[in-house]
């Protein structure tokens, strides 16, 4: 492409858009036709100079250009409860449903991890002994000992905000640094598989497992689903990087990215469920099969929510990424 040729060929529609963009009165309906004429030329011709003759002046003029017409095609929208509402509805539980392939694996994987962690220590007395000190170990796994008093070593209000801080932090890690190939995921997984598989070793150890599965699954499933969805989310944020499919690569990302902060804002309410439970549920007087039973029912709701609501979603088209109009304008790409 000639781009001097290319500019004195359509300078003088990019000039009118300008020219009618910038008109303080409201304009006629001619006017208006031709506004969305020239924006949609306008975007094609941004595609074209990005395409074929890359040049960082022009291609940000044009940027920005096709920026204000689209705001002026568009017009503003702002959110309101109805977006929340649907993204509750549809939005999320269809995005986390269209990651199953990712998380469900990644959950699985995970509890083999965290089981055969928990058999290794508990069936070999050298490991314990490199984790602590007979002494130590005896005040952790005992009646009454950290593992049992930890959840009760702080009101329950301020525990659960604690907790739910926390692992909202950690699945935060997750969807955030996926685009770095996932290597960070891997690690966030691998260190809460690794707490988990000390406290099964060591309770298992003392003959004391029941006592610990009572303490740990009423929350634990809900929030260890919680942490593997936004494992499974950032992994598919990485691999976006390897293969971004037939979308380029800075569209599957933009795409990728804003469902994973619709990702963080569901995981974070998921989470906070849990945090109750921990808070409220897990150290309460309860026997330990009701406590269980209510954690075995959160998590079932949240399945139901996610392969039932979820999986209707999305065969009906739902993503989980923003609504198009809100979305930025995407310029044909040239073949």
């Amino acid at each position: 492409m000639d781009l001097d040729v290319f500019v004195a060929a359509h300078r003088a529609e990019w000039d009118r858009l300008d020219q009618l963009l910038r008109r303080r009165r409201r304009l006629s309906g001619q006017e208006a036709d031709e506004l969305v004429t020239l924006y949609q030329r306008t975007s094609t011709h941004l595609s074209q100079v990005q395409s074929s003759a890359p040049d960082p002046a022009l291609a940000g003029s044009l940027t920005s250009l096709v920026a204000r017409a689209r705001s002026a095609v568009t017009g503003p929208r702002k959110a309101s409860w109805r977006d929340a509402a649907h993204f509750f509805a549809a939005g999320f539980p269809a995005a986390v449903y269209r990651s199953r392939n990712w998380w469900v694996p990644a959950a699985l994987v995970s509890v083999v991890i965290a089981a055969l962690i928990g058999w290794w220590i508990g069936t070999h007395p050298d490991v314990r002994s490199a984790i602590a000190a007979p002494d130590q170990l005896r005040e952790m796994t005992k009646p009454g000992g950290q593992y049992e008093s930890y959840y009760s070593s702080h009101p329950a209000t301020s525990f659960a905000a604690q907790v739910w801080t926390n692992n909202a932090q950690a699945a935060a890690v997750c969807l955030a640094f996926g685009a770095l190939l996932g290597i960070p995921v891997l690690w966030v997984l691998f260190q809460n598989m690794l707490n988990l598989g000390i406290g099964i070793g060591l309770m298992e150890s003392a003959g004391r497992l029941d006592t610990f599965l009572g303490l740990i699954l009423p929350h634990g499933i809900l929030e260890l689903t919680a942490v593997f969805v936004a494992a499974g989310t950032g992994l598919r944020l990485g691999w976006t990087v390897i293969d971004p499919g037939p979308r380029s690569r800075r569209v599957a990302l933009a795409a990728e990215g804003r469902s994973a902060i619709g990702m963080a804002i569901g995981l974070a309410a998921v989470l906070f469920v849990s945090g109750v439970i921990e808070g409220f549920v897990t150290p309460s007087g309860l026997p330990t099969w009701a406590r269980v039973t209510i954690g075995v029912v959160s998590e079932l709701l949240f399945l139901a929510y996610v392969f039932v609501v979820g999986g209707r979603a999305a065969r009906a088209g739902e993503t989980g990424d923003v609504s198009a109009e809100d979305r930025p304008t995407t310029v044909p790409t040239a073949a």
